[in-house]
């Protein structure tokens, strides 16, 4: 009896799954298309099956979205299904490109950058892969299902047997089930990181993409509307951090306040110039051999790392004069240009300082043009202030080299000018895709060695591949560099001037691509693996601390050149140099939120815009909660992991808050 029981119930749920299949095949091509598409966007970028949660939260925002079809009439959901079709193909498609220049997820806030963002439009089609075609094939295949069932007088069966209202809130109550049980098993930190939306990262793993890119868009449009909600809490963790005990730390003089006060300050932005590359060789010869020679002349800061998000040139040159961390969604050039920031260029230009920007492109790019003055230039100097042909061009503008011998002439004259003065120097050659070969000049990246055979053997292992076109770049643009610092000491001028060098970014390598150069094994051809014993440890942590790109101060002033030399190797963050500057000039920026690093030394933490951060005993990462620990000998202790954890979370949502609410000028107002 129980088994003809089971069997009738058996049949009965087979007979209802065959005809609810057959009554909702559109319904159902559309959640299994966008399903397809949310689960190749996180195979594409981080990962499939690290966590349910995604899975369900994508699955039950699409039957959702898909139950408010069941109101429109058969012969019309196709339409209604094929734009959510395009839209969740899209976000897979724009996200699964976007995370291999950023390893981040695109933000609303950027659409506005697209014609700004060098390294995407100059490389796009190096680094796209033909798997993300698929997303191009999804909508196409969901139109022709539609034109199948079509031509079966599917949409006529639909108008008999349909009961949209009944469907709609079946459907409804599915899609909220998977969601509930996603944000059930959410702890309290998951939902503070979605609020605050700076790791990207870590929100699509636990939410998926498609929440991702509507809290996103929500957050795009906050500062349209900041003033309707949020800025009573904004200004009172404003106020509270800066009367703060913890922020009252590391304000003290030093040996260094006020030894540069009156000088001339030029920083030298070199683009995408990375630390690694000063340390090798190639037959004898240094890849940066003007870089080393600057660095032991000068003051070299040997563990510095910028602290970039999806502005990269723009974030930094944002960061350094500001103290500020980049904003959590858009760019601040972009989006936030027009508000009120307390710069190096601001506080020096209130002291009698002319401050200007150079830089071989167009004003128009990044949105300098606006940006630049709400950061305190007075002068800019783009483009249209140099004399080139096309021949002159590499990449993006114009060369560095020539870019180097005209700025040398305006600058004279802007000292013969002015009695004091501070800009800012950017160079663009050594711009990724660094495949300009043939106007880089030559540089023989090739390695002899002898085999086990015992031959002398020649290879070019590092010919054509990113890692070899990156440093064959770097070389050109430190060959510029040289001629730079050869106009300088040839030009009566400078002898008051402090230079600042510094790359702006990393290269955007990724870990493949360098692990190739560190783990090449010249005798087959192959890579070293883990556990060979000629193997360079090199993992995720390692290829963060690789990052770190090169600071440098220098002078050719005889009385300030003997204090201004020797190697910093305090860990420093992109902040710290706007507090560390100003301090020499005798200047203070109360609203910054780095530290002079000459105060802080060894108990500096260097924050990222993704809640990573890094301090003298280990490397965090926010999206795992791993940490490597920089010194084997350090025991870490949890609660310093905690603590420093929180006070890296309450320092970034200072800093968007500034940003978003336009903080430090309604400070300004309510002081005056």
């Amino acid at each position: 009896m129980k088994k003809k029981v089971s069997n009738n119930m058996y049949k009965k749920i087979k007979k209802s799954l065959i005809e609810y299949i057959i009554s909702n095949r559109l319904f159902m091509s559309y959640v299994l298309i966008s399903v397809i598409s949310m689960v190749l966007v996180r195979k594409n970028t981080v990962g499939i099956f690290k966590s349910p949660f995604p899975f369900l939260t994508d699955l039950g925002i699409i039957l959702v979205v898909g139950a408010i079809g069941y109101f429109i009439k058969p012969q019309k959901q196709y339409k209604y299904f094929f734009i959510w079709v395009c839209i969740f193909a899209l976000i897979g498609l724009v996200n699964s490109i976007y995370y291999v220049f950023y390893t981040s997820f695109a933000s609303f806030g950027e659409l506005a950058t697209l014609s700004q963002t060098e390294t995407v439009t100059g490389s796009i089609w190096e680094k796209f892969r033909w798997n993300y075609l698929v997303f191009i094939l999804l909508p196409l295949l969901f139109h022709l299902i539609h034109k199948k069932l079509s031509d079966s007088s599917y949409y006529n069966f639909l108008n008999c047997v349909e009961k949209g209202k009944k469907m709609a809130l079946s459907t409804l109550i599915v899609g909220i089930f998977c969601l509930s049980i996603s944000f059930a098993f959410a702890k309290k930190s998951d939902f503070s990181r979605l609020n605050k939306q700076w790791n990207r990262l870590y929100i699509v793993e636990r939410f998926g993409a498609i929440l991702y890119q509507g809290n996103d868009l929500l957050q795009t449009l906050r500062p349209k509307i900041s003033s309707l909600f949020g800025y009573e809490d904004a200004l009172r963790a404003f106020n509270e951090y800066f009367a703060s005990e913890e922020n009252q730390k590391y304000k003290e003089d030093n040996k260094y306040t006020g030894i540069a006060n009156g000088y001339n300050l030029i920083f030298v932005h070199m683009e995408s110039m990375e630390d690694f590359a000063m340390d090798l060789t190639f037959n004898g010869k240094e890849v940066t051999p003007n870089l080393n020679k600057l660095s032991k002349e000068g003051m070299f800061f040997s563990n510095f790392y910028p602290e970039v998000s999806t502005g990269t040139s723009s974030d930094t040159e944002f960061t350094l004069l500001s103290s500020l961390m980049p904003v959590a969604s858009g760019t601040v050039f972009v989006s936030y240009y027009d508000r009120n920031y307390n710069t190096i260029a601001k506080i020096l230009s209130n002291n009698n300082y002319y401050t200007f920007s150079m830089h071989g492109n167009l004003s128009s790019m990044w949105n300098r043009n606006k940006a630049h003055p709400s950061l305190g230039y007075q002068g800019m100097y783009f483009e249209e202030s140099f004399q080139y042909t096309q021949d002159d061009v590499i990449n993006l503008g114009i060369n560095d080299k020539l870019f180097f011998k005209q700025a040398i002439t305006i600058i004279e004259g802007i000292e013969n000018e002015h009695q004091n003065y501070m800009g800012t120097i950017i160079t663009l050659s050594n711009h990724s895709p660094f495949i300009f070969q043939d106007k880089y000049g030559e540089f023989d990246l090739s390695d002899t060695f002898v085999n086990s055979n015992g031959e002398t053997v020649t290879t070019n292992y590092l010919s054509g591949t990113a890692v070899g076109n990156y440093l064959t770049s770097v070389h050109y643009a430190d060959s510029a560099l040289g001629d730079f610092l050869t106009y300088i000491n040839e030009s009566s001028a400078f002898d008051n001037t402090i230079f600042v060098f510094y790359g702006d970014h990393d290269a955007k390598l990724t870990r493949k691509e360098k692990n190739y150069l560190y783990n090449y094994n010249k005798e087959n051809g192959s890579v070293y693996e883990e556990g060979n014993e000629n193997y360079t440890q090199y993992d995720s942590f390692k290829h963060e601390l690789n990052k770190k790109t090169p600071l440098i101060m220098w002078t050719k002033n005889s009385k300030l050149k003997n204090t201004l030399k020797g190697e910093v190797k305090y860990y420093m963050g992109m902040i710290d140099v706007a507090p560390t500057i100003l301090n020499m000039l005798g200047y203070k920026n109360e609203y910054a939120l780095g530290h002079d690093i000459f105060n802080i030394k060894n108990n500096n933490v260097v924050a990222f815009p993704n809640g990573n951060f890094l301090s003298s005993v280990m490397y965090y990462n926010n999206s795992t909660g791993e940490y490597y620990v920089i010194n084997d000998s350090t025991v870490i202790d949890d609660n310093y992991v905690d603590k420093t954890k929180e006070s890296v979370e309450k320092m970034l949502e200072v800093s968007n808050s500034i940003i978003v609410y336009d903080l430090l000028n309604k400070k300004e107002s309510s002081n005056d």
